[in-house]
């Protein structure tokens, strides 16, 4: 069966709605970050039980990415789009009037439930629009717009938190939402999910796609062991000033975003060595930051690497999913994306453990050790083909 593609213009404004979609999902799962005592304040609850709002979220998408996208496999995914960018807009717009905890707290698992298959789908929608050619350039464009979360969307939510009440700018995001909702529920075809050249991977490869996996997973829980707590680090063991250490987290994420950009407009003609790369860059920053984290000037140098690679490695990882899944790439990305939200929780996790027993350089230290693990197993892959197994696209 052929499926009819949109209008080229139809393709752009479904691709912009996308973005806009991953940097309102993004700005949603870490903006309690930027809110936190004013949420705290508000609702006379603890600090910890606002951060508990972005544990719950990490966790329910981690453990529910691969069943959603289970039970979504057969539903056409103008309807499935239309349905969580609606489940965004309900959820961001009654945690916005919440006057409890618990409901701002059920909200919240709403909207991860939302953003667990919004993730698994959204790749394969996004790429089936444009030739197999670009698919890399895609890809990247759809990592830029959930880094932008961090760089901009944050940073402009606390803003206006601080300015006002911290429920408008989760307003603001159930407006964002429904711009989204409303293009894709306009101008996106109604077609079967195993339709169009982005439903299967382009080379299924079932090592490859274990392989990924793990060193996904190994490099996810390494950059959280170290980069949870990179405000302490940056002030008790680089010593900068409070003012300081927010403009270097501002220049952290500015460089998240330089790296997908950069590595974006290169995932087509090398999408095995960007993954490598950039868990190496990774593994290299926190390695750094290990061992110069007193001397501020080479701090600030090993950040920016770190930084730089954060971003790129589930990009990339995304990316090679798309071609090596050994069967549908809504499912491999589902899996991909729950092995990466594990590693955050369970690198935040080990991070706390390790505090009482070192210091926070012992984070930085045990984060760059895994990195380097996950880039072992890359390599490893690479060193040994003659033990690859070609899976069915299927």
């Amino acid at each position: 069966m052929v499926t009819t593609q949109p209008a080229p213009w139809h393709r752009f404004a479904v691709l912009v709605a996308l973005m806009l979609a991953a940097f309102t999902f993004n700005t949603a799962e870490n903006l309690p970050i930027g809110l936190l005592e004013l949420i705290s304040d508000d609702l006379r609850v603890s600090l910890s039980a606002v951060g508990y709002l972005v544990t719950g979220y990490g966790v329910t998408v981690a453990v529910a990415s691969l069943p959603l996208a289970h039970a979504a496999r057969t539903v056409p995914r103008r309807h499935v789009l239309t349905a969580l960018l609606a489940a965004l807009v309900v959820s961001s717009l009654v945690a916005a009037l919440a006057t409890s905890y618990w409901l701002l707290f059920g909200t919240r698992l709403l909207t991860a439930l939302a953003q667990a298959l919004f993730w698994a789908v959204m790749g394969p929608v996004a790429v089936g629009l444009f030739a197999p050619e670009i698919r890399g350039r895609v890809v990247g464009a759809l990592s830029v717009a959930g880094s932008l979360a961090l760089v901009l969307g944050v940073p402009a939510g606390t803003w206006l938190g601080r300015q006002s009440a911290w429920p408008v700018p989760l307003a603001v995001l159930a407006g964002l939402g429904l711009v989204s909702l409303v293009t894709i529920a306009t101008l996106l075809p109604t077609s079967r999910p195993d339709e169009g050249h982005a439903a299967y991977g382009t080379d299924p490869e079932a090592r490859r796609f274990r392989t990924v996996l793990a060193a996904t997973t190994l490099s996810a829980t390494g950059a959280f062991a170290g980069y949870t707590y990179i405000v302490k680090f940056l002030g008790d063991v680089s010593g900068f000033t409070p003012s300081t250490v927010s403009a270097l987290l501002m220049v952290f994420g500015v460089a998240c975003l330089a790296g997908v950009t950069i590595t974006g407009a290169l995932l087509d003609r090398f999408p095995h060595a960007a993954l490598t790369t950039a868990v190496a860059t990774q593994a290299v920053g926190m390695l750094g930051l290990y061992a110069t984290g007193p001397d501020q000037v080479a701090t600030v140098v090993f950040l920016v690497l770190m930084g730089g690679a954060l971003g790129p490695v589930f990009m990339a990882a995304q990316n090679e999913m798309l071609r090596c899944a050994p069967g549908r790439t809504d499912m491999a990305l589902a899996a991909n994306s729950g092995s990466y939200n594990a590693g955050i929780a369970a690198g935040a996790a080990l991070g706390g453990l390790l505090l009482p027993l070192a210091d926070v350089r012992g984070t930085f230290l045990a984060g760059g050790l895994l990195s380097v693990g996950g880039c072992a197993v890359l390599l490893g892959e690479r060193l040994f083909p003659a033990a690859r197994t070609a899976a069915p696209a299927a």
